[in-house]
């Protein structure tokens, strides 16, 4: 105790590095990027320092800070046991994506895995092409907004070519947004992993140093993705590697560690501490360094003097002597030879030690092949992650049986099938959340020739097919072959009805996903900005009524869930009249409103209760008793 009173700079310092780690530098605010931050209009970054910049950062903030109105509409059609799986496949542009997802998902996410583009030069992502332009310009110009201003998401990619004078600074403007979003929805002891090579790895490592804070950089693993070497390389070497950055949420973040070997533990003597393994007594130290650990060690018992060695030992005399009083020193029978310990098993802290930073057991072809099994022997997909090296990572950062695993450029769906196979293979029941955007498959490809319009129809369907495949029992070399895209209808109820079938690995296994697509909301959008005197009259009749024309029933349950902060696989329940969500602590009405069904839900001790505003049909009275009762009740009662 220095017995000082609390240093009020430093503990103001602390709180805004929780709050907002990418505004310290070095210790130090960055009031620019503090500026930034916190939206400051017009506002572009000058000073020279210690930092990562590029042209359109400020835009890249912009981007970030602006709210979406999207929603996610359920497609139950396309799933599979929509009802009660918690696993959730999302259709659409992953930045929306994770907008929508920030209230409902905040702070629940344990791990991370996500591939984004290496920016290769013949990478097509979604990035600005102009620096000079707001954003309301730029959606106008290139036609991405409907006629309500709602941000359409087809024709978004542009190709990155390396003559670009922004070839860097596109990919920053695409990865800053997203990674600080992704940040966001971690758990303080969650994990990321990011897929690079060495075409961006300098700069994905300064990102993720601003964003997530240096200080929580836990590793930067090396993939030996390729088995053998490359006979085409133009230069003379073969890049046989890619990169996995591993960063933390805080400093409760950790990877589980490798598995000991336990297998040279063992009990001879029947020892009553149970196994043990011989272990090494030796030191590190001279006698000037130490001299207390350099001594001569007698056996008790056959008064043999054993010569301490040049390093001395590990223990000082009287530790050694506990041991010996405890029968845990092994002495030799011959004089030269060196006194060991009986290390125990039981004495463990943990069953797991250092993971090596060299991955080197999968290789990238093992997932060309995977891939090829599930679509009879097809290229539907260029360089797929194999499934194996997924599971690697998932078993290091999300090992607990309930963790949630996010994969934002999900790909061809590689993540959710190392998460299925997991659970089936060690237990647990682990979820996951993959996001992939609509891309359009080339014309000539083999995939849209089969029936695949886009990356998303290809990774759906790989679901589904594992999903039978575990539900059946059998091997990897037996994935069920549908042919055809027309033929995907048969794997939305799988046959042989398997969802009534029991995994003998893990009966209690989750093997089915939620499908949703980003759309818009179902509910009108109020823009004052718009509104003139001519037309004003005209936007507050519209507004009588905010349920937009065409809004079904089942996608306005699911955006009210959403934006009300439960998460999309929280259980719902029909109750006639209403909605009973995650055990009854929300409550939504959306068919009808009257008192009896107001003393019902009243009874059922909701926390919150939502309904539409139309269902009261201008009787504000009882409007005025159902806010009364609610409040009384302590229920928090919102109308639409």
């Amino acid at each position: 105790m220095e017995g000082l009173s609390l240093n009020i700079q430093l503990d103001q310092l602390e709180k805004l590095k929780h709050l907002f780690p990418e505004t310290l530098t070095e210790g130090k605010i960055d009031w620019e990027k503090l500026q930034a931050t916190l939206g400051k209009e017009n506002f572009v970054f000058q000073n020279e320092r210690y930092v990562l910049n590029w042209a359109g950062k400020a835009e890249a903030f912009k981007v970030l800070q602006q709210s979406t109105t999207a929603t996610l509409k359920p497609v139950p059609e396309e799933s599979i046991n929509f009802e009660t799986t918690e696993n959730v496949f999302i259709e659409g542009e992953n930045l929306e994506v994770l907008k929508v997802l920030q209230k409902a998902y905040y702070n629940k996410i344990k791990c991370i895995i996500i591939d984004p583009p290496y920016n290769t030069g013949n990478d097509s992502f979604i990035y600005p092409d102009s620096f000079k332009e707001n954003k309301e310009e730029y959606l106008k110009r290139i036609g991405e907004k409907d006629e309500e201003g709602f941000l359409m998401k087809e024709g978004f990619f542009r190709k990155n070519s390396r003559d670009s004078g922004h070839y860097h600074s596109n990919w920053l403007s695409m990865m800053y947004p997203r990674m600080f979003l992704a940040k966001n929805l971690l758990r303080d002891d969650g994990v990321i992993f990011v897929h690079i090579d060495d075409n961006e790895v300098h700069n994905l490592r300064l990102l993720m140093n601003e964003i997530l804070g240096e200080e929580n950089f836990i590793a930067c693993f090396i993939w030996k993705r390729r088995q053998n070497v490359d006979s085409r390389s133009k230069n003379g070497a073969s890049v046989d590697h890619e990169y996995i950055l591993c960063f933390r949420k805080s400093d409760k973040g950790l990877i589980r560690g490798a598995e000991k070997d336990l297998e040279k533990y063992s009990n001879p003597d029947n020892d009553p501490k149970g196994n043990w393994m011989s272990a090494d007594m030796t030191g590190l130290a001279t006698i000037d360094q130490r001299p207390n650990l350099h001594y001569d060690l007698e056996n008790p018992k056959t008064g043999i003097t054993y010569k301490c060695p040049p390093t001395g030992w590990r223990y000082e005399p009287r530790r050694m002597n506990e041991f010996i009083k405890k029968d845990e020193i092994i002495f030799p029978s011959k004089l030269e030879g060196r006194p060991r310990r009986k290390k125990f098993q039981m004495d463990l802290e943990s069953d797991y030690t250092g993971f090596s930073t060299i991955l080197d057991t999968v290789f990238n072809t093992q997932g060309t092949r995977e891939l090829r099994t599930i679509f009879d022997d097809k290229e539907f997909f260029d360089f797929p992650k194999p499934k194996d090296l997924l599971k690697i990572l998932i078993e290091q950062g999300a090992d607990q049986n309930n963790d949630i695993i996010l994969d934002f450029f999900c790909g061809s769906g590689t993540t959710a099938q190392a998460v299925l196979e997991i659970n089936k293979e060690v237990g647990g029941n682990r979820k996951f959340i993959l996001v992939q955007l609509p891309e359009p498959c080339d014309e000539s490809s083999e995939a849209f020739i089969s029936g695949y319009k886009t990356i998303a129809d290809i990774s759906k369907e790989r679901i589904r097919r594992v999903i039978q495949r575990l539900n059946q029992d059998l091997p990897d070399s037996k994935i069920p072959v549908i042919e055809g895209h027309e033929a995907q209808q048969k794997l939305f109820t799988p046959v042989e009805n398997p969802v009534n079938q029991i995994n003998p690995a893990n009966p209690n296994a989750d093997k089915g996903f939620k499908v949703f697509k980003l759309s818009p909301s179902n509910f009108k959008i109020w823009r004052g900005s718009e509104i003139t005197e001519e037309n004003l009259e005209q936007q507050l009749e519209m507004f009588t009524d905010p349920v937009r024309e065409g809004s079904e029933k089942e996608n306005m349950l699911y955006e009210l869930i959403l934006k009300a902060g439960y998460l999309l696989t929280d259980k719902v329940e029909a109750k006639g009249s209403y909605y009973s969500i995650n055990e009854g602590e929300l409550v939504i009405a959306l068919e009808e409103v009257n008192q009896q069904l107001i003393e019902t839900i009243i009874s059922a001790k909701p926390k919150k209760v939502i309904t539409l505003d139309r269902l009261f049909a201008d009787n504000d009275q009882l409007k005025t008793n159902a806010v009364l009762q609610m409040k009384d009740a302590g229920v928090d009662f919102k109308t639409i």
